[in-house]
């Protein structure tokens, strides 16, 4: 759909349930108006100012807004140029489902503490998660998408009482627990790349909820889950290469969509094509 000054406003297509993609580049201004869902967004261009029900906030390039369910807020262009944003909106119930598995099943509440935020940790997570709603297409898609709100949730909270870096003995010995555990999950990838794993297989195979799983996974691999399933692709992709396996072949034993998924995560993380790669090894350079 567009604003009244024809400028682009589109809600984007996706098959993930229970979310709304939008990205929109607009002078318009929005009217006082609330949403049922979360909003999270990321602004690429502009600034505006808008009165929502935390105070009147300014945000511009760089940052991230929020929104709470039935939050009352407008929205006004900083200047004569257009604002830029892209915006994820969640239903409640998902939200509160995470929320739960954050809590350790001692609550599904979860609000945004602040209507605009700049943070790279948040910046980051909201980017991964965006890209793999509305681009995602692989068999793990619906796994980065899971694990990326988590901490996309993680790092956009405060949790009231706790510093950042703050000390907690208890919650330490917890954590190094989870990180034995962590390794049955691991191990489950490791045995098996190719597999279509869910967050819930892993965080079965952990004994941990799904947030923890994603928390303690990253800390012990450097890698989030899906990340590591896919490195793990890619290392099975390069021995199938050097075994003169046609790159189709590849792309489909090793556990990816299709040949230009593979193309893609490999040059991504190799600086060259499968292709390149398999002549490389063939010649002995």
């Amino acid at each position: 759909m567009s604003d009244a000054s024809n400028e682009p406003f589109h809600i984007l297509s996706h098959d993930c349930t229970g979310v709304e993609a939008i990205m929109a580049r607009t002078r318009h201004s929005f009217a006082r108006h609330s949403h049922e869902q979360f909003g999270i967004g990321f602004m690429f261009e502009g600034a505006q100012k808008s009165l929502s029900g935390r105070g009147m906030v300014e945000a511009g390039a760089g940052n991230i807004i929020t929104v709470n369910p039935r939050e009352v807020h407008d929205g006004t262009p900083i200047g004569q140029s257009p604002r830029g944003w892209n915006m994820l909106y969640f239903d409640p119930d998902l939200i509160s489902y995470a929320a739960h598995d954050m809590s350790d099943g001692k609550s599904g509440e979860y609000e945004f503490t602040n209507p605009v935020m700049t943070s790279p940790d948040v910046a980051k997570c909201f980017a991964a998660l965006f890209n793999a709603i509305t681009q995602g297409n692989s068999q793990t898609a619906a796994l980065r998408r899971e694990e990326m709100l988590f901490l996309l949730l993680h790092h956009a909270i405060i949790v009231p009482g706790i510093k950042p870096g703050q000390f907690d003995p208890a919650r330490n010995q917890a954590s190094n627990r989870a990180d034995q555990n962590i390794a049955r999950a691991k191990a489950m990838i490791d045995d098996a790349p190719d597999e279509n794993l869910s967050l819930a297989d892993l965080a079965n195979a952990a004994g941990l909820s799904r947030f923890q799983t994603v928390r303690h996974f990253t800390r012990a691999t450097g890698l989030t889950p899906h990340a590591y399933i896919i490195q793990r692709r890619l290392d099975f992709a390069r021995r199938l290469i050097t075994t003169g396996t046609p790159l189709a072949e590849v792309a489909a034993t090793a556990g990816f969509a299709d040949q230009s998924h593979l193309n893609r995560h490999f040059i991504r993380a190799y600086g060259l094509s499968p292709g390149r790669f398999k002549r490389a090894v063939s010649s002995g350079s």
